[in-house]
């Protein structure tokens, strides 16, 4: 499973997003990947399409994306590390199959270069919609981790964070980039492999007979094991006990699925990170995230010109949300501001968290094009202000 350093790009290159993440995932070790043509992530797919060959990896052009769902999870089992790439149309429809990787605790990442929606929408122009979708899309209860980069450094940087983070805690991955990020072409620095932090699949070092696929023992993650091996792996989307047998009561589903809760949410202080800025004497802390982060740094800018105490607080993580950081700044500050590329949705985490303990400001965009920096920094201004 390590990764092979050769054909990884290193040094400076001028890439856009798409084909960062692409070089992102090569360089975590991915060498598996099924998707179908959607935009704007087609680029990552053509790119994947052109270099997983070069390097002992396999592209598969699926019928759609239902079909590109559950095949990347079958490449998990045969014991690759899988992606697949979709945009809001596809990512629905994968939506079943992020229920059964949660399930089946099956290690893998899906790439979502977001437009704007509902349906068809806007394929070709930037929105950031998907983001309860991305939590709450499929049914039953579940954790997944959704990561959010600004830059195409950033697409390459989280690509290997979002395989990491699929390996350590064996759960399903977002990469949520948006149109604005996949197809920007900025400078990105790849390191040399040896220089990157790869982490490799927990393969079971016990003997066919004494393993159990979904045996967890006193820890969280289960090792896993290789289809192939010589291991009996049942793997199915029924609740199943340690062997991964149905088993049809609700002491079976409260032991299965409260640890598959509980394994993000009781962890979740190793796993949520993001960058804040100037918290600390604020009168008001804007919370962004993706490309609206950039767009609201300018809004901070403007609104500091003013006079204005303001702070920023960028999610890298966004799913599971830093909740307790919120908690401690949420008490000290007149109000959040949160930009979104939509009409309100991490914007209701956000207050879920916050309880009352201060204001909470949605500065909503349809989607389409970014903010203009102007309006954000409009509503800072009247937060502080208290006109909000």
């Amino acid at each position: 499973m390590a990764a092979d350093p050769r054909g990884v790009l290193t040094g400076q290159h001028y890439l856009d997003g798409n084909h960062a993440a692409c070089e992102g995932a090569l360089a975590a070790g991915c060498r598996f990947a099924a998707g179908y043509p959607i935009t704007p992530s087609t680029e990552v797919v053509e790119r994947i399409a052109q270099r997983f060959p070069t390097m002992g990896g396999v592209f598969i052009q699926m019928e759609d994306e239902i079909a590109a769902s559950i095949t990347l999870q079958g490449g998990v089992w045969a014991g690759k590390k899988a992606l697949t790439v979709t945009s809001g149309p596809g990512f629905s429809l994968m939506m079943e199959h992020v229920g059964l990787a949660a399930i089946t605790e099956c290690p893998c990442v899906f790439v979502n270069v977001q437009r704007g929606g509902p349906s068809t929408g806007l394929p070709t122009l930037p929105g950031q919609a998907d983001m309860m979708q991305a939590r709450w899309g499929s049914h039953g209860d579940y954790e997944i981790i959704a990561l959010c980069p600004q830059s195409p450094q950033e697409c390459f940087d989280f690509a290997i964070k979002a395989f990491n983070l699929a390996e350590t805690w064996r759960v399903p991955v977002m990469l949520m980039m948006d149109e604005c990020v996949g197809h920007m072409t900025e400078r990105v620095v790849i390191p040399n492999a040896e220089d990157i932090e790869v982490v490799e699949r927990n393969f079971t070092k016990k003997k066919p007979g004494e393993y159990k696929p979904f045996d967890a023992g006193d820890g969280w993650v289960p090792e896993m094991a290789k289809a192939g091996d010589g291991y009996n792996l049942f793997v199915t989307g029924l609740t199943h006990d340690e062997r991964g047998y149905p088993v049809m009561n609700h002491h079976a589903q409260e032991k299965l699925v409260h640890r598959l809760v509980d394994k993000i949410r009781k962890n979740a202080d190793k796993i949520c990170e993001w960058e804040e800025d100037g918290i600390e004497g604020a009168e008001v802390v804007v919370m962004s995230y993706g490309i609206t982060s950039r767009v609201a740094q300018r809004g901070v800018e403007i609104a500091r010109e003013q006079g204005i105490k303001v702070g920023t607080m960028r999610l890298i993580v966004a799913w599971p949300f830093p909740e307790k950081r919120v908690k401690q700044i949420a008490p000290t500050i007149k109000s959040f501001v949160m930009p979104e590329l939509n009409y309100g949705q991490m914007v209701f985490e956000l207050e879920r968290c916050v309880a009352g303990m201060t204001r909470t400001v949605l500065v909503p965009h349809g989607g389409g094009e970014v903010h203009d920096p102007q309006v954000i920094a409009n509503a800072i201004i009247e937060a502080a202000r208290g006109k909000n």
